[in-house]
């Protein structure tokens, strides 16, 4: 059954969205903690996101730039702007679609039908899922998800990115700045503890697949990834 992820702060909307596209025989998640989005969202894995603008904290053009970090999956904005340029910045900000408020329920349904056929159905773009392997590991990007023979772990997107670059440069060393460059290249400068974090976080990925010391440090250059075990042995 496909998810339908809504985040809007309005209980009234939310609930009269929640009613109408059940039953359609959609599964309907309501955001509730407008405070931690994407945790919400990495936890229900929605294959489409209705989102509001105007939120607690942060608005739905932040959350989108969030989501489109870490996922494709479509989003469309339904909000009481009605502004030219608030249409922009949805699109800008990594939006699919924009219904205005008040709505009918059929255009918020047929907008739904039209973004999965597009994702996942008819008209979606068919590709080959990227997968990097080496040795009995195997990385699968799109997924967020790292693999070791039966054992699987779910990663986050800047831990995938880590390892993909792990992977790329076996056995050769990855280069700190080389990391940096490709983690946060939006902006200009990072402390490099942060990367010392990730790394850490990293570990204990591979840790919970049964695979200690997989990532090595180099002092004066980077990090190289071990592939030179057999699972429980060091």
């Amino acid at each position: 059954m496909e998810k339908i992820m809504i985040v809007e702060d309005d209980i009234k909307i939310a609930e009269y969205l929640n009613s109408y596209i059940g039953k359609y025989e959609y599964e309907v998640i309501i955001a509730k903690d407008f405070d931690n989005i994407m945790t919400t969202f990495r936890h229900v894995k929605p294959s489409l996101l209705l989102l509001d603008i105007n939120l607690p904290s942060y608005d739905g053009y932040y959350w989108c730039r969030q989501v489109r970090k870490e996922s494709i999956c479509p989003v469309i904005f339904i909000s009481a702007r009605t502004g030219e340029m608030d249409q922009v910045m949805a699109l800008e900000s990594g939006g699919d679609d924009f219904i205005t408020k008040p709505f009918h329920p059929e255009i918020v349904m047929a907008k739904i039908r039209s973004q999965l056929r597009r994702a996942y159905g008819e008209y979606a773009v068919k590709y080959e899922e990227r997968m990097l392997t080496q040795d009995g590991l195997s990385l699968y990007p799109e997924r967020l998800e790292l693999r070791f023979g039966n054992e699987v772990t779910q990663l986050t997107k800047k831990e995938t990115d880590i390892i993909e670059a792990l992977l790329e440069r076996y056995p050769r060393v990855a280069g700190r700045q080389d990391l940096l460059a490709k983690l946060w290249d939006e902006q200009a400068y990072i402390d490099e503890n942060t990367l010392n974090v990730n790394i850490t976080r990293v570990r204990k990925k591979f840790q919970e697949l049964g695979i200690e010391n997989a990532v090595e440090t180099v002092r004066g250059a980077g990090y190289r990834l071990r592939i030179t075990w057999s699972k429980g042995e060091v």
